[in-house]
């Protein structure tokens, strides 16, 4: 149940990501530099989590398939290469889950922001 969860806060980020995918593509957006940028910036934080999260859901229906062909094919060498799938595929989905959830993880607002770092010596 949690990767449904995981997959539908993902579903749901994609929405917000199409939006403001339309809105860049919008000539008169691009007049208001302040909300280009600012549309632009969230576009990049969401593109990597919306690419996780298609490969993730992949990766659930290529499980869910093989696990399909396990349970009712009849051919024995079928069967085999269901299961070597199976093998293949089932430590992949928590390593991406981790990864997703890391990367929900909301990034601080001043990550973007300048710093001045002073360094001395012997003091």
């Amino acid at each position: 149940m949690a990767e449904n969860t995981l997959l539908e806060k993902v579903l749901s980020l994609e929405g917000k990501f199409k939006s403001i995918q339309d809105q860049l593509s919008d000539p008169g957006v691009m007049s208001d530099m302040k909300k280009y940028v600012q549309l632009n910036k969230d576009y990049k934080e969401l593109e990597p989590i919306i690419a996780k999260g298609h490969e993730y859901e992949k990766l659930l229906d290529n499980l869910q398939s093989a696990k399909d062909i396990l349970l009712n094919e009849k051919d024995d060498e079928l069967r085999e290469m269901a299961r070597e799938e199976i093998s293949e595929l089932e430590p992949k989905v928590p390593a991406l889950e981790q990864e997703i959830k890391l990367l929900l993880i909301p990034a601080d607002p001043d990550d973007g922001k300048n710093a001045i770092v002073e360094i001395r010596g012997g003091t």
